[in-house]
């Protein structure tokens, strides 16, 4: 498919939407992102690649890298930001960068996209090597911040992979490892807050959390990593004790405590 068409820029198939009622709304918005995820299974031979890449060179001690501008470089932070206490892992393992720093995660900084060279020099402060691994995510694969990053970062040798939602896209010349998502035009024309970023959201929830358990952060199904944050999380550790061993559970309560986690509780059970 030629890339003269953009797909994410298209006209949506409902027209005249302020005169549809709310109904009518979820109705359509609800129809259209029932084509995300079997888009998103069609990439799983492309993902597959890049997570065995990822984890090779994180066996090696290496870190995965996002970058991105607006609703992609925010789902990035989200992802990176939630690897520490779901898996225990330090939190520069995955790091999330946008496009603005961190007030644009609140706060739109649009134009801070609009340069090639700044990725990279955002970058710097953490000294990426050739063990690192960089993704770019930009659903209509355009983002100069992106492309300039990934470019930079592969002649680094740094592993390069993208998500996006356009076939052809120019960021998808300039990374290693391509991960094209096409679900189509939005019913709001443009706004790839909506099906693209669902899209690219399971994406990085699928390269993480595969990552994740291929470097051996998972046990049976059980994030026993986790960080005991709060008083639900120490409940959900106790009951994976309970569950694994047949210990009551005050003993099992008390022993999590005093391991200060799960998988200490069940190596020395």
């Amino acid at each position: 498919m030629a890339y003269a068409v953009k797909i994410t820029e298209q006209p949506g198939p409902y027209r005249h939407l302020e005169n549809r009622s709310a109904q009518e709304l979820l109705t359509f918005i609800n129809e259209q992102d029932r084509k995300v995820a079997p888009a998103v299974g069609e990439c799983i031979p492309a993902l597959t690649e890049l997570v065995e890449g990822i984890v090779a060179r994180m066996e090696r001690g290496g870190r995965l890298f996002y970058i991105g501008a607006g609703t992609s470089g925010r789902l990035g932070v989200l992802d990176a930001s939630e690897c520490p206490p779901t898996y225990g892992v330090p939190p520069g393992m995955v790091i999330g960068v946008i496009a603005g720093g961190d007030r644009a995660l609140r706060d739109s900084v649009e134009s801070a996209e609009d340069s090639d060279n700044q990725a990279w020099a955002d970058l710097a402060a953490y000294a990426p090597n050739a063990d690192d691994t960089l993704v770019g995510i930009a659903a209509s694969g355009t983002t100069p911040y992106v492309i300039g990053g990934l470019r930079r970062a592969r002649e680094a040798g740094l592993l390069t992979g993208c998500v996006t939602c356009n076939p052809g896209a120019p960021v998808t010349e300039v990374c290693d490892h391509p991960i094209v998502a096409v679900v189509g035009p939005e019913v709001v024309t443009g706004s790839t807050r909506m099906k693209s970023g669902t899209a690219q959201k399971l994406i990085l929830n699928m390269i993480t959390t595969t990552v994740m358990i291929r470097l051996g952060r998972v046990k049976d199904n059980r994030m026993v990593d986790m960080k005991l944050s709060n008083a639900k999380l120490i409940d959900r550790g106790t009951k994976m004790i309970v569950e694994s061993t047949g210990m009551p559970y005050e003993e099992a309560r008390q022993r999590l405590l005093e391991a200060g986690s799960v998988r200490d509780v069940l190596d020395r059970s």
